[in-house]
């Protein structure tokens, strides 16, 4: 099957993403590698402006544009992305969020001037509503997941982790809209085929993992995660059948692996994780006996929790 993402779009986006995002840190964690039974890498996108892998694809969009005001929808940190890359390229943005969203992620948005507008109760219903206005208002409407640079810039994650000299054997993938499981994926299956692509989500969210896994979309009425970066209602048509041939196993985590796995990560490697982040750890401790003695490799992909979660989940 014929592939949208472009290997050589990937290679040529690299000098075009503001370096601030590129070459995140990426080590064999060995406390960690010692408590879960395996050889452990992570990858940390956290240690940037907006504290998540977003700002690569956001990057790549706004530098793209020719449009002078854009529109998204975000639970917090494409919108944090969207709008640091805005500000810097002067152009005007405006971000639909829930209701219910993250008070910090929205606040950062706020501060890097986008306008934000807070409807329903969850992402999705968010993103109807900014789609319809979009269209309404004649504005460019981006969608993660959906406008290609978003895989692309996820895809320079996977170029960075294949200069690690030894061999990846599993990688741990969180799966939201599909973005990042999808331009990562893209990257391995061509260079590195032996290793096993797993996505991982929410057991509470499940949309995506069970649309891919029964072929068809299936939309949920409601989600009940903490790990809003990858709540998921209603799954994305185009990035399922980007998921076609590159995905070789999915998990659904619990909530209170989730928590652990944020704890697990701050007490041994010292990084504050927001829930999504840490799915792919979550996946590990409830499966540890199929990644006993193998090489496995996760994506730490945001760090964005207000002072009253790290109280809590800390």
């Amino acid at each position: 099957m014929q592939k949208r993402l472009l290997i050589s779009e990937v290679e040529k986006a690299l000098p075009r993403i503001d370096p601030v995002f590129l070459n995140s840190p990426q080590f064999f964690q060995e406390p960690l590698s010692e408590a879960l039974g395996c050889r452990l890498l992570l990858k940390i996108e956290t240690l940037n402006p907006v504290r998540s892998f977003k700002g690569r694809g956001a990057d790549l969009i706004v530098s793209n544009a020719i449009e002078n005001e854009l529109m998204c929808a975000s639970a917090g940190n494409f919108g944090q992305a969207m709008a640091y890359a805005c500000r810097k390229a002067n152009k005007k943005l405006s971000v639909y969020a829930s209701t219910k969203a993250n008070p910090l992620k929205l606040d950062r948005m706020k501060s890097m001037g986008a306008e934000l507008i807070l409807f329903g109760d969850d992402f999705d219903s968010a993103k109807a509503e900014a789609k319809s206005t979009a269209a309404k208002m004649k504005i460019r409407f981006v969608e993660d997941a959906l406008d290609l640079e978003t895989l692309t810039g996820a895809a320079t994650i996977a170029l960075e982790l294949l200069r690690v000299k030894e061999q990846i054997d599993i990688l741990l993938v969180p799966l939201g809209n599909g973005a990042l499981l999808n331009g990562v994926a893209r990257i391995f299956k061509v260079y590195s085929p032996h290793t096993r692509i797993i996505a991982v989500q929410a057991k509470g969210a499940p949309a995506m993992v069970e649309s891919w896994k029964e072929r068809k979309i299936r939309i949920h009425d409601q989600i009940n995660t903490i790990a809003d970066g990858i709540g998921v209602r209603i799954p994305i048509a185009q990035a399922l059948e980007d998921m076609e041939g590159l995905v070789d196993e999915a998990y659904l985590v619990e909530e209170e692996t989730i928590i652990e796995s944020m704890k697990l990560i701050h007490r041994h490697a010292g990084l504050v994780a927001e829930p999504s982040a840490v799915v792919g750890l979550a996946a590990l401790l409830e499966n540890k006996g199929v990644f006993e003695n193998q090489s496995v490799a996760t994506i730490i992909t945001g760090g964005n929790l207000t002072e009253v979660q790290m109280n809590v989940w800390l």
